[in-house]
């Protein structure tokens, strides 16, 4: 198998698992309808772990663009494979998504809110506030990559791996996942999204196109900070573009705080 088609596969995989559960407790008259958060995460959790065990051997199992960009931004992975690997990603998310569309074929119609079927598809903010949102995309990837990178540090058992890396994603979602859904892969994110723009289900609504910038660029922000984090601090290797980035999340944070304090206190 080629590397092209095994992070095709990995990221298919990924999203199947995941957009299924969210689906499966969002969707009407399902056995798992309304079965909450703890289920959604621990799903995604075991969907990436799925993922990295079928094609980890093939490809490294990046699965996520900001995974590959933080890699490469430390010279963990060459730059010119990084096009391959990203339109491999977006690919398996749309194919991913289409399969979970089919699997829940009768459940589409008998849904009224066009937002829980979009929610299946693609994240969206608990409070809207685009600034904020972005970051929160920033810190939950930064967190991924970095853990990804302590989890590679250590020695484990053969074949554990991409288990413990599906805990960090449940851990994730669980501590951080309730301001912007963490998509915190932006092939997870825009490439079900496109699926849904063009799939025929029933009172789908839009996309929300003016969001889907965020879980892109908050993602690709974060894993390569999250990279150049861990190459500056544990391996005491800062480079320039290290203190360049660490600069523009600075004034990103400064921005968005400055914003949320002249909210007033009951707006939300």
């Amino acid at each position: 198998m080629s590397e092209f088609a095994g992070e095709v596969i990995g990221t298919m995989i990924l999203v199947i698992f995941g957009t299924g559960v969210v689906a499966g407790t969002s969707l009407k008259n399902t056995l798992s309808e309304g079965a909450g958060w703890v289920l959604v995460t621990f799903a995604w959790g075991l969907g990436v772990a799925m993922g990295v065990y079928a094609v980890g051997n093939i490809t490294g199992a990046h699965l996520n663009p900001a995974v590959t960009l933080g890699l490469a931004s430390v010279g963990d992975f060459p730059w010119s494979k990084v096009p391959l690997y990203i339109t491999a990603q977006m690919i398996g998310g749309i194919i991913g998504a289409i399969i979970v569309f089919f699997h829940y074929l009768p459940h589409w119609r008998g849904t009224t809110d066009p937002g829980a079927k979009l929610g299946v598809f693609s994240t969206g903010p608990a409070i809207s506030s685009p600034i904020a949102n972005l970051i929160s995309e920033v810190i939950g990837t930064f967190v991924l990559v970095m853990g990804i990178l302590f989890i590679g540090a250590n020695e484990f058992t053969e074949g554990l791996n991409p288990l413990i890396v599906g805990l960090l994603i449940v851990v994730i979602g669980m501590s951080l996942g309730g301001t912007t859904g963490y998509a915190i892969n932006p092939a997870r994110d825009l490439g079900p999204r496109i699926a849904h723009a063009f799939l025929p289900i029933p009172g789908k609504g839009g996309s929300n196109w003016s969001y889907s910038w965020i879980p892109v660029i908050g993602p690709a922000i974060g894993g390569i900070y999250g990279g150049l984090f861990y190459q500056a601090i544990f391996e005491t290797n800062p480079t320039v573009i290290f203190w360049v980035v660490s600069a523009i999340i600075l004034i990103l944070f400064g921005v968005g705080l400055q914003q949320e304090l002249k909210k007033p206190a009951n707006q939300s």
